[in-house]
């Protein structure tokens, strides 16, 4: 099994719409819902900040291969035209245009890298 792409991105929503967009959001109509699973995405999370920053994080197989099933959907180029009014400093769809974040840090990966291994280290393998 491929390991998933973790994909996190940050939009700004105009606080004077955040009582609005929030509502647009519980729950989101299920067609749309339905075309983000079959994009590929899963474990996909919102999380809403300070001031209307607005954190996304989903993991998936290939991310170009979601964007472009979400790209080529009339649902989710529905969804987004309705969103578009929510967000400012947005050039294009939301789901499009969003701003990347890096990621410098993941607990499991640094882990995996972290365990002992069977194999002597250099410094044991020229004292023995």
């Amino acid at each position: 099994m491929p390991t998933p792409q973790r994909v996190c991105f940050q939009l700004q929503v105009k606080p004077e719409l955040l009582d609005e967009y929030i509502a647009r959001h519980s729950p989101v109509r299920p067609e749309m819902l339905a075309e983000i699973a079959a994009s590929g995405r899963r474990n996909y999370s919102l999380f809403l900040g300070e001031g209307g920053r607005l954190i996304g994080y989903y993991e998936t197989d290939d991310d170009a291969a979601a964007q472009a099933y979400l790209a080529a959907s009339p649902v989710a180029a529905r969804w987004e035209a309705e969103m578009a009014p929510y967000f400012t400093g947005l050039d294009g769809r939301p789901d499009q245009a969003a701003t990347p974040l890096t990621e410098i840090f993941h607990l499991a990966d640094q882990l995996a890298d972290a365990e002992p291994t069977d194999e002597p280290t250099t410094e044991e393998s020229t004292t023995s």
